[in-house]
């Protein structure tokens, strides 16, 4: 069977980690996203899938290459252009490059899925399928109950008693909103779907294609399904996926490494005394990682590999990525570090370097460490969990 993960996207509502990684390419535990949708696709006889790219194509396009490691068969569509020797990414939407393959030469020629690149799914496509053809649908899209307070972050499906959806809403407002039934970005479609897509030009899914099938009176319906759902589209939603997945509460995603501690789970040769350590589980550190003793480590919390965590920081609730240095005495409380940038929880960051404070957080791999003067040991300690905002205000 046939699938197609749409992985075209910028990811804006992700950056600062989409300025160097693809979206689907964003790591849960070292292992990208969109990895677990193969898994995924795989275990449900889903085997020949077309992916859409644009916005750093080659990341997506090296990995995966042509999915025979994965167990499956992968093509890419490329979306963009060439200026000046440069390929630049130029996305179609998520309708429009379903229609950009077909024009190509027919690929969806049955039933096929649709998964968006940006979730963790343990999703039951086989029962889904099913219900799909029950209906006799043409489209179908699978949809998830939420707490009401909670809609205002998705798009709204209202359906009648039959699940023949009649509207949407994006993002309403708890008083706006009609049902308390979101879009998960899972669709199951038929090819006749296609039909509904214009050709050469740019076309949405949701704000496009769906209101068209629904003026039409196609036979288009949602599927509401229980199953687990972790959506990484913005920079909370991914803090709150990696303390999920330490929390062991996403069945789909096992903690790797070996645990050296209870809840302490480490890669491949890690230095570390953890009798000069404070710990407090759950916590994951990448191989080739140096933490240097009285360092302070609280979960649920990642180090990503060939790090190094300076003494006497602290780590707290926190996602550090790969070949970071936090200095001595750097104290990061529900922070997410990657390269030269320092985020909060709400998607706030800076930029380090533009803050000169990347003698605080650093590249691993530099060579030009030295060791901070008293005037900057008593800034480090001044900073603490305050580090974000004051790195703004010292940037200014």
């Amino acid at each position: 069977m046939k699938a197609m993960i749409l992985a075209a996207g910028k990811g804006t509502r992700v950056r600062p980690i989409t300025h160097m990684i693809p979206k689907p390419m964003i790591p849960i535990l070292q292992k990208p996203v969109m990895e677990f949708l193969l898994e995924l696709l795989r275990e449900h006889g889903f085997t020949e899938i077309m992916v859409n790219v644009s916005h750093l194509a080659e990341e997506i396009e090296n990995y995966f290459r042509d999915g025979q490691r994965f167990g499956v068969e992968i093509a890419y569509s490329f979306e963009g252009r060439i200026e000046d020797g440069e390929l630049v990414g130029d996305a179609v939407g998520s309708a429009g490059g379903l229609k950009k393959i077909q024009t190509f030469q027919p690929f969806f020629d049955d039933t096929f899925v649709v998964l968006c690149g940006d979730a963790l799914i343990d999703l039951n496509l086989s029962e889904a399928v099913r219900r799909h053809k029950e209906k006799g649908a043409m489209a179908s899209l699978i949809t998830k109950r939420v707490p009401l307070d909670q809609v205002s972050s998705y798009g709204v499906v209202v359906t009648d008693s039959e699940d023949r959806v009649l509207e949407f809403q994006e993002k309403p407002s708890v008083e706006e909103a009609h049902s308390d039934m979101i879009n998960t970005g899972i669709y199951i479609f038929e090819p006749e779907v296609l039909k509904f897509v214009p050709e050469g030009q740019s076309f949405d899914i949701g704000s496009d294609l769906f209101p068209r099938l629904a003026e039409a009176g196609a036979p288009f319906y949602a599927l509401p399904m229980e199953f687990e759902w972790v959506d990484i589209g913005k920079v909370p939603d991914y803090w709150q996926a990696i303390r999920s997945v330490l929390q062991g509460q996403v069945r789909q995603v096992p903690i790797p490494g070996k645990e050296v501690r209870p809840g302490v789970y480490t890669g491949l040769n890690v230095a570390a005394n953890w009798d000069r350590i404070t710990v407090e589980g759950p916590i994951y550190v990448g191989g080739m990682t140096r933490i240097e003793d009285g360092a302070t480590l609280i979960g649920p919390s990642m180090i990503g590999p060939s790090c190094q965590i300076g003494a006497n920081a602290t780590i707290d609730n926190s996602i550090i990525f790969d070949y970071s240095r936090i200095g001595p005495g750097v104290q990061l409380v529900e922070k997410l570090v990657f390269g030269r940038y320092c985020v909060d929880r709400n998607g706030d960051h800076f930029d380090l370097q533009e803050a000169e404070l990347d003698w605080l957080i650093t590249d691993a791999r530099r060579q030009d460490f030295s060791e901070p003067s008293p005037q900057q040991k008593a800034m480090a300690q001044l900073l603490g969990s305050d580090l974000a905002r004051s790195g703004r205000e010292a940037g200014r």
